[in-house]
């Protein structure tokens, strides 16, 4: 893993935020997700050519080589622009897994194409219930001839409609391992799932007999590695939306005029405001404390990525919440911005795993280290 000099990912940073302040604005983020896809693929092409699809794909496979740090970082800002697309589905949760395989043809050969932006990868790994764990994984592999016979259910897929590659984790006889699907090969049926947030799209998948190619040296282990960079980068996203609505938030508290002055003057929302800003600061902290944990692989890691993991989404589902009931009526219109990061706030709550499951992670991890 190589760590990036911090000069050098703030510059990498404030290019991401420039590149998103010109083609991910609000308007351009209602636009794409009235589309089909919920995609952008000129804006795909351009993250990838500032290289932010190749941060965790190692060097020797064509990526930058960087780590948990730099790819919560530069989340903070996806997060405050609420980019739309594969970018935790492909360039962190696929290439987690694909990372630390011991597939070495797998690798050479998928790995490059993500760093590139060439191809889009999705992890099936859920099943209906949603659990995120090897229990709630209900798609099974068995041996058939030379290959492999995938049968089940997938759910949630974070955007398999606009996947090139789907990596499924399935249960076999040997355990849970992982298997290379082609989309529209037969035995692949894939189902929309209506979500409440249109800037992210998931999938209903039903495997029926599809063939697979099992990726070699993917394991239970590893399979929670990767969702621990999946965690991570979305806990960036949270607190750099949080950042974004609270911004606005007192940006309007500035601007909105009643009985001749500045709202922001009175004092239960001076209150408010505080309150908030402590959310944002607190989910701040614990995603990159947990990024930095992950990264050198700190005997606590396990506490800290737990904690942000429920931190920070409970403190973006706060602050986007009371956000909007500062704004007033406003907020309330499908043209105010503030139901937009409502809307991510409460899908990521429930994306990779619930609060209270993590609370519970939470707990078990402190009593273990204790």
């Amino acid at each position: 893993m190589t760590m990036i000099e911090a000069e050098e990912l703030g510059a990498i940073r404030a290019g991401f935020a420039r590149l998103l302040s010109e083609k991910c604005s609000e308007a351009e983020v209602r636009r794409v997700m009235a589309t089909e896809s919920g995609h952008d693929p000129s804006l795909w092409k351009a993250i990838a050519e500032m290289g932010i699809t190749a941060l965790l794909v190692p060097e020797e496979h064509g990526g930058i080589g960087a780590g948990p740090v730099e790819m919560e970082s530069v989340m903070e800002e996806a997060g405050a622009a609420l980019l739309a697309g594969p970018l935790i589905s492909s360039a962190v949760l696929a290439t987690g897994l694909l990372s630390a395989s011991s597939d070495a043809d797998v690798k050479e050969r998928i790995l490059p194409a993500i760093a590139s932006g060439e191809t889009i990868a999705s992890v099936a790994l859920t099943g209906d219930e949603g659990l995120w764990t090897p229990e709630g994984v209900e798609v099974t592999a068995a041996r058939q001839g030379n290959g492999w016979s995938l049968n089940g259910i997938a759910s949630f897929v974070l955007s398999a409609n606009v996947a090139d590659l789907l990596l499924v984790v399935a249960r076999t006889s040997e355990g849970v391992g992982c298997f290379e699907v082609a989309p529209g090969v037969k035995g692949v049926q894939l189902q929309p799932l209506e979500t409440w947030d249109r800037t992210l799209r998931f999938s209903r998948i039903a495997f029926n007999g599809a063939e697979g190619r099992a990726i070699g040296g993917i394991d239970e282990q590893v399979v929670e590695h990767a969702l621990d960079l999946a965690r991570v980068a979305l806990a960036g996203e949270q607190a750099g939306a949080s950042r974004r609505i609270f911004d606005i938030t007192i940006d309007y508290l500035k601007t909105r005029v009643q009985f001749g002055r500045p709202i922001g003057g009175f004092q239960a929302l001076k209150h408010m405001a505080a309150d908030l800003l402590i959310e944002v600061e607190s989910a701040t902290s614990a995603a990159r404390a947990a990024a930095q944990a992950l990264a050198s692989n700190a005997p606590d890691k396990d506490v800290l990525i737990n904690l942000a993991a429920f931190a920070c989404a409970d403190a973006f589902g706060q602050v986007a919440a009371t956000a909007i009931q500062m704004h007033g009526g406003i907020a309330f219109t499908w043209e105010h911005p503030a139901h937009l990061y409502l809307r991510r706030a409460r899908a990521d709550a429930q994306l990779f795993g619930q609060s209270d499951m993590y609370r519970e992670r939470y707990v078990a991890a402190m009593e273990k280290a204790a």
